[in-house]
């Protein structure tokens, strides 16, 4: 083994000690809308597949976390890898005027999609006028 292989597999051996001691997190960019019917909640997570993503919400929390796995073909060894995997997460404050029971999230080139309707109650609706 040459100097510089026994280098680079030191280092491969502490980047992959380092990771699995702490976990790269990474907070998604969001964009979030409200309309009269309910908020849109939009995360960028590239890279992240359906069967590796996570939504919860409960009474009022919703969690988004997704895990990018960088599969290394077989019969081959990484001798350096700066980045071998990486974990979204998100946290948000939900109202008590949003239903959770009816939330969508749909996943569709790297951007999930969230949406959480208004319960009816709190919805803005039109009040019909009488005549006299």
């Amino acid at each position: 083994m040459t100097a510089t292989q026994e280098v680079a597999q030191r280092e491969s051996k502490d980047v992959q000690s380092k990771s699995r001691e702490q976990e790269i997190v990474l907070a998604p960019a969001v964009n979030i809308f409200e309309n009269n019917h309910g908020i849109t909640v939009q995360a960028e997570m590239p890279g992240v597949s359906k069967d590796r993503l996570n939504v919860q919400a409960d009474r009022n929390s919703l969690l988004i976390e997704g895990d990018i796995a960088i599969d290394m073909p077989a019969g081959i060894q990484a001798l350096y890898a700066d980045v071998q995997g990486t974990k979204y997460r998100r946290s948000f404050v939900l109202s008590g005027e949003l239903e959770i029971d009816q939330i969508e999230a749909q996943l569709k080139d790297g951007q999930l999609t969230v949406r959480i309707p208004k319960r009816a109650k709190y919805r803005p609706r039109k009040v019909e006028v009488q005549s006299a």
